[in-house]
C-alpha cells in the first residue's frame, strides 16, 4: 500500500521550499518507563488543509491498530469527492527529485528521540538522585530521514527484523526508529481524517443548498408547461376531487384501524390493513348504522368507507331506509371528507341535471290536461340513481321542466346566478333571503367553469298559506362546451348535521343555458323537489304539485320578464308611454323607490328570518288571516312606530289576468280601495318594465272629495308573466317624490306598501262545478290581499286589540268588494 500523496504534496515543488523537521525526544532509563514521543510538524511540509501551529501528540496507540481507524477506513472505500485529489497526491510524491528532497529535508529539523546525549558519561546514567542535566538533542540527519521515508512509503508497520537492520544502517537506535514510525503513521492519520472532514464538509454543505433550494421549490410552485408562477387553485374539480378522495381515504383507513383496535382490544396499524397479508381471525365486521339514513349494513374493516356508506354514493348506494325526524341528524364527519362527498355530490347531481334536461320522453311525458311536462319516475329511477338517499317518510315529489328564450347571454346570467347578491335580485319575489356560505372552489382559469358553493336560502310563494322553504345546497357551475353552461343545485342535508328535519329536500335542479346567435339565451330549467305537504294549506296544494309554486315554469318566466325589463332600462330608446318630463336619472330613482316597496311588500306576506316580524294570536281574527307585528325605528325607509301587516288569501272563480286588469285599472279602484276617496284616480307619470302594459310603475293622484283636502300621490308597480302578477302600492308624500323624479335619493322616501299576489289555482281547482258537469271545473285565481298600516307613530307604545280589529276588518272588507264588483260572492 502507497500512502505517499498524503506525506508529502509539495515534493518536487523546487529544491529550496523549507523541508519538514520531525524529531522525538525520547525520557530513556534502564526501567520500563513509560515513553513518550513528542513531535513538532512543520506547516510547510503538510498537505493543504492541516493545522500549522505546532500540536502535542501523545504517543500510545499500537503499531497493529494505528491504520485500522473508521476515518481512514471511509477515506479508502466511499466514492466521495477528493479521492481524485488524493490519487494525484500519491502521484506527485513517487514522481518528484529525490534531490530536491534533500534540499528541503537538510531545512528541517527532528528530535532524534535518543537517550544518547552528547557529553554524557556513564557515571551521569547511574545517578538518579542528582538533578537532570540540560539535554542537548541529536537530529536526524537529511540522509536518515531519506531512508525513512523510503521505507515508510514501503511498509508503515517495520517488524522488529526490519527496524534492526534500518537503525544499524543510520546509525540510530531501534528505539529511535520505532517512535519515529509511531509518530510518521499518527501524522498521517490526522491528515486523512482532515482531509476526509473537508470532503464531509463540502458534502454537507452540498445537501443544505438542495435542501434550501427544495423549501423555496415549494414555496414558489413553477408550471411545466409555462414555466411561470403554478396557482394551485387552477386546477380542474375532477383533478381537485382526486387529491382530496386521496385525503378522505387515508382519514378513513385510520378511522377504521381506530374503531377495528377498539373491538380487538388491541391497537391494528393502517399499513397491516392496507398493505400486510391476511391474518387468521381478523376479517373483522363492523355495523355502520344511524348515518342518517338506516340501515345496518356490514363492510370488512379491511375496505376504507366511502360515499355510498352516508347515503350518497354515485353507484350502488347502500340499503338504507327512509330518513324520519328521529334520524336525520347525521354524524358528525372531518371537514376534508365532507368537501370531498361534496365534489362527489356535484359532479353526480350535474349528470342528473343534464340527463333530465336533455332526454324527452319516455322520461318527460306531455299533459293535456295542464299543458305541462310530467316526469315518469318509474323511467327516473330506471335512468338515474338517487344522489342524497331516499325520500323521507310523509314527503310528496315535485318536478317540473321549462323552456324558453331569455334576452341575455351564457356568462352573464352564470354570473349572475352563482352570486346570491345578484341571484336575489333577479328573483325577488321567489326569494326571500340567499347567502353564500362557504365558498368550495371559485373556478378555473377566472371563469365560473368548476365553480362549486355551498348556499342558503329561502324561498317563497307570496301567500301567508304557504310556508317559506328553507334550503342548503350545492351549487356547481360546470361549462359542457363553447357557450354552453349549466348550474345544479342539490341539497346537502343528508351530509351535514341538521338539528331539525327540513320541510323541504331539493333534488338536483337548476338550468342548462345555450348561447343563441341573436344576442337570446335559450335557457331549459328544471325543478325537482321533495317537500312535506301537511304543512301547506289545501287551496295552495294543488299549485305546488303540479309545480306552478317553486316550478321551472314560474323561474323561467320570471327570468324573462327581469331580463326584458333590464334591456328596456338600458336602451336609449324610451318607451312612447314613458312620461317625457321624468329624466332619466329620475326614472333611476323611480324604479330603485318601487323596488324597495315591492321587496318590503313580500318580506310582509311570507314569514322569513330576514325580517323580524312576530305573529300574532288573537280570537277574533280570522283562521286564514295572519297578522304580525314589528317596530320601526331609525329606519329613514319607513315612518316611526309600531308596523301592523295583514295577510290572506282566498279562492276566486275568476281567470287571473281579469283579476289582475280589475286591480291595476285606475279607473276602477274606487270600487275597492278607501284610499281613492271614492272617485278615480289619474295617472301623472309611468315607467315602462317590459312589452306587456302590465309591467310597469306608475304614479297616480286620488281626487281630493273638499277643497281643504290635499291630494294624494300612491306609487304603484305591476307586473305579469306566466306564473303569475303582482300588484303593489303605496301612499307617498308629494314634496319627496317630486325630489325623486328629478333624481334625488330615494332612501329617505318612507312607505308603507300593500297590494295583492295572483296565481292559478292550479289543476284541481276546488271551485264548484260549471252546470252541474262534475268533470267540469271552473277556472280560478288564488288571491293574497295584504296591508302593512302604522298603527302608532310611537314605537314604544304597546299594540291594542282595537287595532288588530280595525286591520282585520279592512283586509275582510276589500275581499269582499273584490268578490262584488267581480260578481262572485258566493
Amino acid at each position: 500500500m502507497n500512502f505517499a500523496g498524503f506525506l508529502d504534496n509539495n515534493a518536487g515543488g523546487g529544491g529550496g521550499g523549507g523541508s519538514a523537521r520531525i524529531g522525538s525526544d525520547i525520557p530513556y532509563s534502564n526501567s520500563n518507563a513509560n515513553i513518550t514521543s513528542i513531535s513538532y510538524i512543520d506547516s510547510n511540509n503538510m498537505p493543504t488543509g492541516t493545522i500549522t501551529h505546532p500540536r502535542l501528540v501523545s504517543q500510545s496507540l499500537s503499531s497493529k491498530t494505528a491504520f485500522n481507524s473508521p476515518g481512514l477506513s471511509l477515506a479508502l472505500q466511499t466514492n466521495m469527492e477528493g479521492q481524485g485529489e488524493v490519487a494525484r497526491m500519491g502521484e506527485n510524491y513517487e514522481s518528484s527529485n529525490v534531490g530536491g528532497r534533500r534540499s528541503r529535508d537538510e531545512e528541517h529539523e527532528s528530535r532524534s528521540g535518543s537517550d544518547n546525549m552528547e557529553g554524557a558519561s556513564g557515571d551521569d546514567q547511574d545517578a538518579a538522585d542528582k538533578p537532570p542535566r540540560k539535554k542537548r538533542y541529536h537530529r536526524h540527519t537529511p540522509q536518515q530521514i531519506q531512508e525513512l521515508e523510503a521505507l515508510f512509503k514501503e511498509c508503515p508497520h517495520p517488524d522488529e527484523k526490519q527496524r534492526l537492520e534500518l537503525s544499524k544502517r543510520l546509525c540510530l537506535d531501534n528505539r529511535q526508529v520505532k517512535f519515529w514510525f509511531q509518530n510518521r503513521r499518527t501524522q498521517m492519520k490526522t491528515q486523512l481524517e482532515r482531509h476526509e472532514n473537508s470532503i464531509l464538509r463540502q458534502e454537507n454543505d452540498k445537501l443544505r443548498a438542495e435542501n434550501m433550494s427544495i423549501r423555496e421549490a415549494m414555496r414558489n410552485p413553477i408550471c411545466t408547461n409555462c414555466g411561470g408562477p403554478a396557482i394551485i387553485g387552477e386546477i380542474s374539480l375532477e383533478e381537485q376531487h382526486l387529491r382530496i378522495e386521496n385525503a378522505r381515504l387515508k382519514d378513513e383507513l385510520d378511522r377504521v384501524c381506530a374503531l377495528a383496535g377498539k373491538f380487538l382490544g388491541r391497537p391494528v396499524s393502517s399499513s397491516a390493513i392496507s398493505m400486510g397479508p391476511p391474518m387468521p381471525n381478523s376479517s373483522l365486521e363492523l355495523g355502520v348504522g344511524n348515518n342518517g339514513f338506516g340501515g345496518m349494513a356490514t363492510i370488512p374493516a379491511t375496505l376504507p368507507l366511502g360515499p355510498a356508506d352516508f347515503g350518497i354514493g354515485i353507484s350502488s348506494p347502500l340499503p338504507v331506509l327512509p330518513p324520519t325526524k328521529a334520524t336525520m341528524n347525521v354524524i358528525p364527519i372531518e371537514r376534508s371528507l365532507e368537501r370531498s362527498m361534496y365534489s362527489e355530490l356535484a359532479l353526480a347531481a350535474m349528470d342528473e341535471l343534464v340527463k333530465l334536461a336533455q332526454n324527452d320522453e319516455p322520461l318527460w311525458l306531455g299533459s293535456l290536461e295542464c299543458g305541462r311536462e310530467i316526469l315518469n319516475h318509474e323511467e327516473y329511477i330506471r335512468m338515474c340513481t338517487p344522489v342524497i338517499g331516499m325520500k323521507p317518510n310523509g314527503f310528496v315529489t315535485e318536478a317540473s321542466r321549462a323552456t324558453g328564450m331569455v334576452i341575455i347571454n351564457s356568462l352573464a346570467l352564470v354570473e349572475t346566478l352563482m352570486d346570491s347578491n345578484k341571484w336575489a335580485e333577479m328573483f325577488p319575489c321567489m326569494i326571500a333571503r340567499t347567502s353564500t356560505t362557504d365558498v368550495i372552489s371559485n373556478g378555473i382559469g377566472g371563469t365560473r367553469n368548476g365553480a362549486l358553493q355551498l348556499v342558503h336560502a329561502e324561498l317563497q310563494v307570496l301567500s301567508p298559506l304557504v310556508p317559506v322553504r328553507e334550503v342548503n345546497f350545492l351549487r356547481f357551475c360546470k361549462q359542457h362546451a363553447e357557450g354552453v353552461w349549466a348550474v345544479v343545485d342539490v341539497s346537502i342535508d343528508t351530509i351535514r348535521e341538521t338539528c331539525t328535519l327540513p320541510n323541504c329536500r331539493r333534488l338536483p335542479s337548476g338550468c342548462v343555458v345555450q348561447d343563441m346567435p341573436n344576442g337570446y339565451s335559450k335557457v331549459t330549467w328544471v325543478e325537482h323537489a321533495e317537500y312535506d305537504e301537511s304543512v301547506i294549506h289545501h287551496l295552495y296544494r294543488p299549485l305546488i304539485s303540479a309545480g306552478m309554486g317553486f316550478g321551472a315554469q314560474r323561474w323561467i318566466a320570471t327570468l324573462q320578464r327581469q331580463c326584458e325589463c333590464l334591456a328596456i332600462l338600458m336602451s336609449s330608446a324610451v318607451p312612447a308611454r314613458n312620461h317625457n318630463a321624468i329624466t332619466a336619472s329620475g326614472r333611476r330613482s323611480m324604479l330603485k323607490l318601487a323596488q324597495r316597496m315591492t321587496n318590503s311588500f313580500c318580506a310582509g306576506v311570507c314569514v322569513s328570518t330576514a325580517h323580524k316580524w312576530n305573529k300574532l294570536c288573537i280570537g277574533n281574527v280570522d283562521e286564514d288571516v295572519r297578522i304580525m307585528t314589528r317596530k320601526s325605528v331609525d329606519d329613514p325607509g319607513e315612518p316611526p312606530g309600531i308596523v301592523l301587516s295583514a295577510a290572506t288569501s282566498v279562492w276566486l272563480p275568476v281567470s287571473p289576468q281579469r283579476l289582475f286588469d280589475f286591480l291595476r285599472d285606475e279607473n276602477l279602484r274606487s270600487e275597492w280601495d278607501i284610499l281613492s276617496n271614492g272617485g278615480p284616480m289619474q295617472e301623472m307619470a309611468q315607467i315602462a318594465k317590459g312589452q306587456d302594459h302590465g309591467n310597469c310603475v306608475s304614479l297616480l293622484r286620488a281626487s281630493a272629495t273638499n277643497a281643504n283636502q290635499s291630494s294624494m300621490l300612491i306609487l304603484q308597480e305591476t307586473c305579469i308573466d306566466e306564473a303569475g302578477s303582482l300588484a303593489v302600492y303605496a301612499p307617498v308624500d308629494i314634496p319627496a317624490m317630486h325630489v325623486v323624479m328629478n333624481g334625488g335619493d330615494s332612501t329617505y322616501v318612507a312607505l308603507l306598501p300593500s297590494g295583492f299576489a295572483i296565481v292559478p289555482d292550479g289543476s284541481g281547482s276546488r271551485g264548484p262545478t260549471s252546470n252541474g258537469n262534475p268533470t267540469q271545473r271552473v277556472s280560478g285565481s288564488l288571491l293574497t290581499v295584504a296591508f302593512q298600516i302604522l298603527v302608532n307613530s310611537l314605537p314604544t307604545a304597546k299594540l291594542t286589540v282595537e287595532s288588530v280589529e280595525t286591520v282585520n276588518n279592512l283586509i275582510s272588507c276589500t275581499v269582499q268588494k273584490i268578490k262584488a264588483a267581480l260578481h262572485c260572492e258566493s
